[in-house]
């Protein structure tokens, strides 16, 4: 065999080789790096250059090297998910920065951090005030993660006592130009129902890049065509999901509320709405 075919060979196998054991380490392995998983990644990528370009006989000791290697590092892991303190010795305690607003000086000096790149970090949060932060804390993969102080936190419906309904996660229901069945049955809709809305905007499946509904029904869409604006969505079907969206906050007041007269006042409220919403529907929906 020429030895440029056989470098190809080679390098096929040691992907496919470095897939599947990659994918056998999980998902952390390509995400946030632990520092043994940065020297597990190193080490994995070397060894499958080596069974790529190493032409003599001795190759395949590359390919033993590189499943003991995985095989290690799956145990140090199922060692770190059993014990504390294997962890902290492996991957690092996390390290307190800022405590109250005030930089703790020697640990920043034993992570080897200066104040430039704290406040870089600081930045990439949005706080650019020292004395905003109440909580600041080097995590084991280096990431710096922060607590405003309760004055600077964003203002929330629950700081204001105000409850509000779950929002479920909006369903793509076109990829690439094609249509997707099973959020569709997800969310109780048919293909109908989705070329209907389509129509509605002059499109058609093929035209869209992405398309996506919400849990109240609306169809947002994304087309190939960047330069073409595309129909925002009429007064009518906006005011049916909000609407439904009113009922369902209805039906979660009624659940939270231990107040016997407060549940029912709700309870009929929502069932009210929902009556309307019934005779309202062939008018408000389309």
């Amino acid at each position: 065999m020429p030895e440029w075919l056989e470098v190809i060979w080679r390098t096929i196998f040691a992907v496919v080789v470095l897939f599947f054991l990659t994918k056998l380490l999980g998902k952390r392995q390509v995400s946030q790096l632990s520092f043994f998983e940065y020297i597990t990644g190193i080490t994995v990528g070397s060894l499958a250059a080596y069974i790529s370009l190493d032409t003599d006989k001795t190759w395949h000791l590359g390919v033993i090297s590189l499943i003991v290697w995985v095989a290690f590092s799956l145990g140090i892991e199922f060692l770190q998910i059993k014990s504390k303190k294997a962890r902290d010795f492996i991957d690092f305690k996390s390290t307190v920065l800022i405590k109250d607003g005030k930089i703790l000086e020697e640990n920043m000096k034993k992570e080897r951090l200066t104040t430039d790149e704290l406040l870089e970090e600081l930045r990439k949060k949005d706080v650019f005030k020292l004395a905003d932060v109440e909580f600041a804390i080097m995590e084991s993969d280096g990431a710096i993660n922060v607590l405003l102080t309760r004055e600077n936190q964003a203002l929330t419906p629950k700081d204001m006592g105000i409850k509000v309904a779950p929002e479920k996660e909006s369903q793509a229901v076109i990829m690439d130009g094609k249509i997707m069945d099973k959020p569709l049955d997800t969310l109780n809709l048919s293909r109908g129902w989705l070329q209907g809305q389509l129509e509605k905007q002059g499109l058609t499946a093929e035209n869209v890049f992405l398309g996506q509904v919400d849990s109240y029904g609306e169809l947002t869409v994304d087309l190939y065509a960047d330069k073409v604006q595309v129909p925002k969505p009429q007064d009518k079907p906006q005011l049916y999901a909000l609407l439904k969206k009113c009922e369902a906050d209805l039906e979660l007041f009624s659940l939270s509320t231990d107040k016997k007269e407060a549940k029912q006042m709700y309870e009929e409220c929502s069932g009210k709405l929902q009556t309307l919403l019934q005779s309202l529907k062939p008018y408000i929906q389309n």
